[in-house]
């Protein structure tokens, strides 16, 4: 017979312990006990955040309104084994955050909402107000979100995306111009979902009057990726794990997304297949995509956003192509990027060249610095600003 060993960390089977104990309280509650809420948002903007965990030493919790990295807060115990905290008022935002029970990171068990980073995973919380308006579900006309796989011959990849058509869209025959929204590095096709709100702000915009109903294509930026984390076929998955030439991958993607995804979605949507009614944008990495898509293809993109990104001294097929780009005729051309951004200069490289090329563009600086909390907000300022 043969026998398998399995090593067992100590810390995970201390933090399964807490969490059944957290379920148990969970199920107390409902049998009449003391419910348990973690978190609790309070009318002033307070939030109390618990957890039942009475064989921790110390629990605190880490989340995104906390100014740096790796900061966190102290949570105390009762009697019970119980712990919680309450801070704030936290600014209107949508944060995710997580606990640290004897440093092992936990997510609330409290909490069913979660968004995914990449590997990364945390509890949510929508702080309500006027900054975070967009980000709520509302009792308006919703959207649809699929999930869609189509071949790449380009990568030699069956790859997934996600697709966003307006309200109505189902009920009509009407055609739609179509935003291409790119996500950044360490992201895939669930980035723009989960962590940038993009359905809950087309569908809000959409339902003020400030945005044209569109149809949102949220690709999967990684050329060697089938698909985002735990959902690639395995073959898939093992190639996407196999260390990569990020030299031989520059280009690929943004080739494929000329060649392979756009004559998808104009073969299987109701579009309006023409460079006025086609956008792209992209954050970070998918900013550099959108340079560089839009500098090879000029004839593509009649809308252009770029999202912390931009460029360092170009050489001359970059002069060359932007001029081209420049004669081909461009609606806009929108640049967004916080002040503490580590690409600030990136992005102000990029301004001064298209200054020198006489290349008019948007310019919208914000505070803070790469994260998602400016992303939504670049999102929220240029979606509206689309196809008109």
């Amino acid at each position: 017979m043969i026998m398998f060993k399995r090593k067992i960390s100590l810390s995970g089977v201390v933090v399964g312990l807490l969490l059944t104990l957290t379920a148990s309280s969970v199920l107390f509650g409902q049998f009449g006990g003391p419910r348990i809420i973690s978190p609790e948002l309070h009318p002033d903007n307070t939030v109390t955040f618990r957890i039942m965990a009475p064989l921790a030493s110390e629990v605190r919790v880490s989340g995104e309104w906390i100014a740096g990295y790796g900061g966190s807060e102290m949570l105390t115990p009762s009697d019970s084994g119980l712990w919680s905290v309450t801070l704030g008022p936290l600014a209107p935002e949508f944060y995710g955050y997580s606990f640290l029970v004897d440093s092992v990171q936990v997510l609330d068990p409290l909490n069913g909402l979660i968004k995914r980073d990449g590997v990364r995973n945390a509890s949510v919380l929508l702080v309500p107000g006027e900054e975070s308006d967009l980000y709520a579900v509302k009792d308006v006309p919703h959207g649809s979100l699929a999930k869609v796989w189509y071949p790449s011959p380009t990568l030699n990849l069956t790859r997934r995306m996600y697709v966003y058509t307006p309200p109505g869209y189902a009920d009509s025959n009407e055609r739609y111009p179509v935003f291409y929204l790119l996500h950044g590095g360490g992201g895939d096709e669930d980035a723009w979902t989960t962590l940038g709100r993009t359905p809950q702000i087309l569908d809000n915009l959409i339902a003020q009057g400030k945005a044209k109903p569109m149809i949102v294509v949220m690709t999967n930026g990684n050329a060697n990726q089938a698909a985002g984390s735990g959902d690639a076929p395995v073959m898939a998955s093992a190639a996407a794990q196999a260390p990569v030439d990020r030299t031989q991958s520059v280009g690929r993607f943004e080739e494929s997304l000329v060649k392979d995804v756009i004559p998808y979605i104009d073969s299987h949507y109701r579009t309006v297949a023409t460079k006025e009614n086609r956008a792209i944008a992209g954050l970070s990495m998918g900013g550099g995509h959108t340079i560089r898509a839009t500098n090879s293809h000029p004839d593509m993109f009649g809308y252009i956003g770029v999202f912390s990104s931009g460029t360092r001294e170009p050489d001359e097929a970059f002069h060359q192509q932007l001029d081209a780009l420049k004669e081909s005729g461009v609606n806009l051309y929108w640049i967004g990027c916080g002040v503490d951004d580590f690409v600030y200069e990136s992005a102000k490289t990029l301004r001064e060249v298209l200054d020198a090329h006489d290349f008019e563009y948007t310019y919208y600086e914000s505070s803070g610095g790469h994260t998602w909390a400016n992303w939504r907000i670049y999102l929220s300022e240029l979606a509206p600003l689309l196809f008109k």
